[in-house]
């Protein structure tokens, strides 16, 4: 894909496998207006380019990411409702693209993942953690809450025994955070980029328009009533074994036996 220049990320492309680094380690990787807007630019130009089959998600630096920018907080402070509506709307769109982005993600947490960078593990389909990671929902103990994130942090951890961290924003390493369902795999150090990178070489065996319907059905079909998902998915096999991808693939598979 093109390389557009970008202030506080970076893209690397490996073939059909694309990395997006967040590019802030001095401030820890934390997000601020121009961090969000360059992620959702590229979100959007990774969205539209065949050349990109898989996406890493992953910090530059010691750290994840850090939540907010301390700057962009002390400038939160002073907002109006309706700024803070406006404000809320740019975090809650990056997570939502991220999530339902038609491709396969990876978030590689390399360090610490705290409040609001909690996001982007939640709406990654995978996440490998570093040994040296830690996470954290810090949000009520400044009096607010991981709102925007929460459906995402939901969505991938098991909701009962999240309640313990929501409220009282303690900070947790990787091995409790695969028990809550966050983390897919933990990796030394070392290694968590050479991980992510197999993890993509075994996604990349999938065909895209299958993969972008598997995250389709997983996304629609726990919320349907049973009825309502039966016929949803009957259509789904259909439209999809009648396809060009499956054709091939169910072709060159009986061509292997």
């Amino acid at each position: 894909m093109p390389a557009p220049q970008y202030e506080t990320i970076a893209l690397e492309q490996d073939g059909s496998t694309l990395t997006l680094w967040l590019n802030r380690p001095q401030v820890k990787n934390a997000f601020n207006g121009l961090l969000l807007k360059e992620v959702s630019s590229a979100l959007d130009v990774i969205a539209n380019d065949d050349s990109v089959r898989v996406l890493i998600v992953s910090g530059k630096g010691d750290c994840f990411c850090a939540g907010a920018d301390l700057e962009w907080m002390r400038a939160v402070v002073d907002y109006t409702f309706e700024q803070n509506v406006k404000d809320s709307q740019v975090i809650a769109d990056v997570f939502f693209k991220l999530y339902t982005l038609k491709k396969p993600t990876i978030a590689a947490v390399n360090g610490p993942a705290i409040g609001g960078g909690m996001g982007f593990v939640g709406a990654s389909d995978i996440v490998i953690a570093s040994q040296s990671a830690l996470f954290g929902l810090s949000e009520v103990r400044l009096g607010l809450v991981p709102a925007c994130i929460g459906p995402y942090v939901l969505r991938r951890g098991t909701p009962g025994r999240l309640r313990r961290y929501f409220l009282t924003g303690e900070r947790f390493g990787p091995e409790i955070a695969r028990d809550l369902g966050l983390v897919d795999e933990i990796s030394p150090a070392a290694d968590l980029m050479d991980s992510a990178q197999r993890m993509a070489k075994n996604l990349l065996v999938g065909m895209p328009l299958a993969q972008g319907k598997a995250k389709e059905l997983l996304e629609r079909v726990p919320e349907m009533p049973l009825k309502e998902a039966a016929a949803y998915t009957v259509d789904m096999i259909a439209k999809l074994r009648a396809g060009e991808e499956a054709q091939r693939g169910m072709r060159k598979f009986l061509e292997k036996k």
